[in-house]
């Protein structure tokens, strides 16, 4: 693969070091998913209407996820809770956290949001981001073994089936991968379900989604990465790919598809993105990919052998992105502030190279 000096330069901003959160960030950021996963208002509901009937408030829509602007953000507010519960149970803001989540994740409020998935005209309601999403939050309930976890995870449980069986009936049919750098982008909603499938043990899904991703990717070359980013952004469509496939391919495969996928790795890869107005919803997409581009990285970095020429730009190139998306979280915009939180702490649990 080749690197140009000039290109190592100006990803080499921050140290590889620079990765995590601290627990000052950790209660900064539970208070913002706290305060965005009750309320209600400003709201950007994913909602067709079927008749007059279906005029509707968020809360009457969506009794678990009706806050943080939108039925996403709302749905990986609450994973970034239970994430924090798991990673700082001594949080100050832990009590609170429990009490937030006992209210929104009950089974009466989980059975009204799969009765709406149900309903007329929800085919493609937040597909596949949302649907990743609330994958996502499942996961993180399966895998923390505290009674309160598990039984939030019980109770979402029928939603994350219905969603698993929406992933069956609709990828066998989507001929062609979503190459965006928002919403609907296929390698991310595949890459979070997979996580999630083999955290439950659904093979049936897990067999499905590996199939996909080497169908709609695995015969990829020289991909234009100098075309990113998009002007609103919040994921890199090369690198969720790339990040996609080292889920389903074996070091050595990964490696040879990686050097073919992206020979050359471009300055506009490598350096953070810069955001001129975040009041504006569209273009603070570009701090969360700054933050997503962070975790794609330096989960390519784990994945690629230790005497491989891309390992240290890319994790210094992770860092930076990491450290400027990081300083921008809490803007004082309900625009970014409403979800960004949320890649932040996603990015920090990331495992280490």
């Amino acid at each position: 693969m080749v690197f140009a000096l000039a290109l190592a330069m100006a990803a080499m901003n921050a140290s590889a070091e620079n990765w995590d959160i601290t627990t000052a960030d950790a209660s900064r950021f539970a208070r913002l998913a706290l305060k965005c996963v009750r309320q209600e208002y400003p709201n950007k509901p994913d909602h067709v209407m079927a008749d007059a009937a279906d005029v509707r408030g968020p809360k009457a829509m969506h009794p678990a996820f009706y806050g943080c602007y939108d039925w996403h953000s709302s749905v990986h507010g609450h994973w970034l809770l239970a994430r924090l519960l798991r990673q700082y149970p001594t949080l100050p803001e832990a009590a609170e956290i429990r009490k937030a989540l006992d209210e929104n994740l009950t089974e009466k409020g989980i059975a009204g949001e799969v009765a709406y998935l149900n309903e007329k005209e929800r085919k493609s309601f937040e597909r596949t981001y949302g649907w990743a999403w609330a994958l996502k939050l499942e996961e993180e309930l399966l895998i923390n073994p505290s009674p309160d976890s598990q039984r939030w995870a019980q109770n979402l449980k029928p939603l994350a089936a219905a969603l698993a069986k929406r992933y069956e009936g609709f990828l066998p049919k989507q001929t062609y991968a979503i190459r965006t750098g928002v919403h609907p982008n296929t390698a991310f909603g595949i890459a979070f379900a997979l996580d999630y499938a083999r955290a439950a043990k659904d093979q049936k899904l897990e067999e499905l989604l590996v199939e996909r991703a080497k169908t709609y990717y695995n015969g990829d070359k020289n991909y234009p990465a100098s075309w990113e980013p998009g002007g609103e952004d919040f994921f890199s469509p090369a690198l969720l790919e790339a990040d996609l496939m080292r889920r389903v391919l074996s070091t050595e495969d990964f490696t040879a598809w990686f050097h073919a996928f992206l020979p050359v790795l471009p300055e506009s890869l490598l350096k953070p993105a810069i955001v001129g107005d975040r009041s504006d919803p569209k273009l603070v997409h570009l701090d969360g990919l700054n933050l997503s581009r962070a975790w794609c990285m330096r989960n390519i970095v784990r994945a690629l052998p230790s005497n491989d020429p891309g390992k240290k730009l890319l994790a210094d190139a992770s860092a930076s992105h990491f450290s400027a998306g990081l300083s921008n979280v809490a803007s004082g915009h309900y625009e970014g502030e409403h979800w960004l939180a949320t890649f932040a702490v996603f990015m920090a649990a990331t495992p280490r190279p």
